[in-house]
Formats: C-alpha cells, sequence, structure tokens
C-alpha cells in the first residue's frame, strides 16, 4: 500500500516494449508504452519494473522522456547486474510490468531562471527530461552539463550554441539537446573528441566563475549522478551559495515507502530524520542531504 500522499498517482501497468536501442559499454534506451505512467510522469519520477517475468524483484529506472500525447515512457540504463541484463533481452511487443511514476520531482523556481542541469553516466536521463520541460517554459534558460567515463550512450557532435564561460576546446554537445535550442557539453577523463578534459562539476564551475553577481543569483543547480558526483555539486553549491536540487539513486524492494528499505539520513527544521528515496524523494535540497 502507498502513502495517502501517492494515492491515484502511482499505477501498475504491463507496458509494451515498443523500441530497445543498443549503445555501446552495455546502455541501452528502451521505450514503453505506458499511458498512465506518461500522463503523470514529471522531471524526477522513475519507474520500478519488472525485468523478467521470472524476476520477482523489480528494479528502479529514472525516466528520461516522455510523450504523454502518444502514451510512452523512455527509460536510458546501463545493463550491470541480472536484472538489468534481462532486461536488456526483451523485445518490442513484449510486456514488462511497471510501476511508476514513482517519486517527488524537481521544483524549478522562476526566480532563478538559470538552470545549471549536471548529469553524470545513469544520471543523464533525468536531466534529459528536466531541460524537456525547461525549454517548453521560456522563464527558464536552461544549460545541461554531461559527464561519463564510458562512450556517451549518443552520438556527440559540435554545439550550435555558444555559451560563454565555457573552456575553447569544450565544444561536444547532445544532438537532442542541441535541436531542441538548449545549450550542452559533455566531459570525461576518456579524451573523447571535443570534451572538457575533467570533472562535468569543475565544467560546472568554469561556468559559474565567468558570471557576475547579478547572473550568478539568478543561478539554481540541478543534479543526478553517482554519490561522489552529487556530493562535489552540492560542495559547488554550497561554495556560491546556489540553492541545489539533488536526485539519488538508492537500491530498493517496494519503491511505494512501505519497507524503509532506501532511507538516507537528512537535515530538517526538527532536526535529523531519517527519509526514503523512493517516496519523499529521489529529489531532495542538496544541503539536507549533504554536510558542510
Amino acid at each position: 500500500m502507498t502513502d495517502q500522499a501517492h494515492r491515484d498517482t502511482i499505477f501498475l501497468e504491463d507496458a509494451e516494449v515498443l523500441s530497445q536501442e543498443a549503445y555501446p559499454a552495455e546502455q541501452y534506451v528502451l521505450r514503453l508504452r505506458a499511458p498512465e505512467c506518461a500522463r503523470l510522469a514529471l522531471p524526477g519520477s522513475f519507474v520500478h519494473l519488472r525485468c523478467d517475468p521470472l524476476l520477482p524483484m523489480r528494479r528502479p529506472l529514472s525516466i528520461m522522456r516522455v510523450s504523454p500525447e502518444e502514451g510512452w515512457v523512455e527509460l536510458l540504463y546501463k545493463a550491470v547486474g541480472e536484472g538489468t541484463r534481462l532486461l536488456a533481452k526483451r523485445r518490442p511487443g513484449e510486456l514488462i510490468s511497471v510501476l511508476g511514476p514513482v517519486g517527488h520531482p524537481f521544483e524549478p523556481h522562476p526566480e532563478r531562471p538559470r538552470t545549471l542541469l549536471i548529469g553524470g553516466g545513469v544520471g543523464i536521463p533525468p536531466m534529459i527530461f528536466l531541460a524537456d520541460a525547461l525549454r517548453r517554459d521560456r522563464r527558464f534558460r536552461p544549460l545541461a552539463l554531461f559527464g561519463s567515463e564510458v562512450p556517451f550512450p549518443f552520438r556527440a557532435r559540435p554545439s550550435q550554441h555558444l555559451v560563454a564561460g565555457l573552456p575553447a576546446e569544450a565544444i561536444a554537445a547532445m544532438p537532442l539537446l542541441d535541436d531542441w535550442g538548449v545549450p550542452s557539453r559533455l566531459a570525461s577523463l576518456q579524451g573523447y573528441a571535443g570534451c572538457y578534459s575533467g570533472y562535468v562539476t569543475e565544467l560546472a564551475q568554469h561556468w559559474i566563475d565567468s558570471l557576475d553577481a547579478a547572473a550568478r543569483a539568478e543561478v539554481e543547480l540541478f543534479a543526478c549522478g553517482p554519490h561522489p558526483m552529487l556530493a562535489a555539486a552540492a560542495a559547488l553549491a554550497r561554495e556560491y551559495a546556489l540553492p541545489c536540487q539533488v536526485s539519488l539513486e538508492e537500491l530498493m524492494a517496494c519503491a511505494v515507502g512501505g519497507c524503509a528499505g532506501c532511507v538516507v539520513e537528512a537535515r530538517t527544521p526538527a532536526g535529523p530524520a531519517m527519509k526514503r528515496v523512493c517516496v519523499d524523494g529521489p529529489v531532495f535540497d542538496a544541503y539536507q542531504v549533504f554536510g558542510d
């Protein structure tokens, strides 16, 4: 049973596989027909799906894109264990049990229109979803910075959009975001062409440092990725006194708040408290979950 606040917002659907595309480093983009999930999903939402009929434990996967009109959701994942490797074998026409959308989403603030989106590895999908939402709201001017130490799950190309304050050699962009009109840049330590050679949070700092005080006062950070990257993003936000929201990744059993198996300690006005990543998150204020 879900919490009262989530009643009528999480659906169990037999979702049809529409497509499954493979990319280097065992990365996959899976599109599912799941109309109820697509109708209600917001940037930061995830699904809890059954990778294979014979595997009872579900896996949480972030939502990368949705089409409420066409009723599909799209997921980017990496095959790293038994479940996701079985998921990678699913083919168009098959049905997958999907629970979703789950979780507390990102909440951009119009008074901070310069939205800086930082995604690392499998933390990239929520940033794409957020970029899609922000580009539709003319109050916001998103910039997306992605980092990966394996090949990106897309063919990078030189950006069509100039971004002041970024190193000149950082010209590689994600084509989808470029076509949307959302400037993006890529970072890696692997020497990929056109990528900034360093951590994605270091690339973010280059941009923030280039802003004057008035522009910096309009910045809000959003981040999803490995724990060290999120800690670095939170530290960056703290250094410049910027608001920052992070999406956490935790192992989950039920994903609806019943088992409390995904709790993290968070700071609250009443003192430290244990919060469930599935329904209290996965998006949190960075200052609540990362210390000084």
